[in-house]
């Protein structure tokens, strides 16, 4: 698998309480999307970039990162060949994502992902 941009997933329990500091302190003010229990905001000048979540939508599980890739199907069927625990299949979500959830040997959960074009 190729790792494009990986995605720290900050837990909060509410976006809009922690968005302040985020975006204002840490100067990652641009918000590329808030769906409510997730948003992702980005500094304008440096690309730099954290992802608040207080929940996920449709895993039972919370990822710790989001690496994104562009063969998200390719990625899937080696994580299971390697017999990693995927902990979310294979899904295109409601919001347009295509992704899987897997359990790292460590116990983090990684969330596996590729945004529509």
């Amino acid at each position: 698998m190729r790792a494009r941009r990986i995605t720290a997933n900050l837990k909060v329990a509410d976006v809009g309480a922690a968005k302040n500091f985020y975006s204002d302190y840490l100067g990652l003010s641009t918000e590329e999307f808030n769906m409510g229990w997730v948003a992702r905001y980005t500094s304008p000048d440096t690309g730099a970039n954290v992802q608040l979540v207080t929940h996920d939508a449709t895993a039972a599980e919370d990822s710790v990162i989001s690496v994104h890739t562009d063969d998200v199907d390719g990625a899937y069927e080696e994580a299971r060949r390697l017999g990693y625990e995927i902990v979310h299949p294979i899904t295109t979500e409601e919001w347009g994502v295509r992704r899987f959830l897997v359990r790292a040997p460590d116990g983090n959960v990684v969330n596996i992902v590729r945004h529509r074009d």
